[in-house]
């Protein structure tokens, strides 16, 4: 007879079960009924192990910052790191394209039976002073990658986290668009519009066009050496 399972391992087979549903059915998809289904137990196991579908929505938003900072962290840094800022944008691209219903739950986008996950005030004096949430964790590696580049004189002086910000509203705009299938779906949206965009907003930050434009030539081709052909 094989052994109870803790607490924590219920949580973690009930937020894997949760991404699994979202994934194949959508937010309609994420039921109580259903996640005991899936795991092999009663309905209760949601209200014992989270108290209700609110803070396990909170907890799969959770996992998928881990999952973005996980992806986010593989991201090697290079002499250049205006390319750095492109290469994770790249990544957190293809984070979010693989597995977009779990993303918009984790951005609040969509709100599975109508519980939204709880999100931060990005704008707060805590919040840019802390790393303890998942989701600033991610976001700290965008601010790094902005920082190196206003120590490098690629863009201008300014306050890192606020360069960040700027840069993550464009890039998760993008991404949004893209995943709702606005730009199509074979990736052509990456050559034609989130390359350029990337250039257009690292010339805005005080890069010249002629550097922009080859620390972009550079993060697309070793992210393609990498990772294979996005768009043509």
């Amino acid at each position: 007879m094989s052994p109870k399972p803790s607490a924590t391992e219920v949580k973690a087979k009930l937020v894997e079960a949760a991404i699994r549903l979202l994934s194949d059915g959508g937010p309609e998809a994420l039921q109580a009924r259903k996640l005991a289904a899936e795991i092999g137990a009663s309905t209760m196991a949601v209200y014992t192990h989270f108290g209700g579908m609110g803070a396990l929505v909170d907890e799969v938003a959770r996992e998928g910052f881990r999952r973005l900072s996980a992806n986010l962290g593989e991201v090697e840094e290079t002499a250049d790191p205006a390319a750095d800022v492109l290469t994770l944008a790249l990544a957190y691209r293809r984070t979010v394209v693989d597995n977009p219903q779990l993303y918009a739950v984790t951005f609040g986008q969509s709100q599975p039976n109508g519980q939204k996950a709880a999100l931060v005030d990005m704008t707060s004096k805590e919040t840019r002073e802390s790393l303890s949430d998942e989701g600033i964790e991610a976001f700290g590696y965008l601010v790094r990658a902005a920082k190196r580049a206003i120590d490098a004189g690629r863009f201008r002086p300014a306050p890192e986290f606020d360069v960040a910000a700027q840069l993550w509203s464009a890039v998760h705009g993008y991404i949004t668009l893209e995943v709702a299938g606005h730009f199509g779906d074979s990736g052509n949206g990456v050559d034609h519009i989130l390359i350029p965009l990337a250039t257009a907003l690292g010339v805005g930050l005080g890069d010249t066009y002629e550097a922009a434009t080859r620390s972009a030539r550079i993060s697309i081709e070793a992210w393609r050496a990498k990772e294979g052909n996005i768009g043509t």
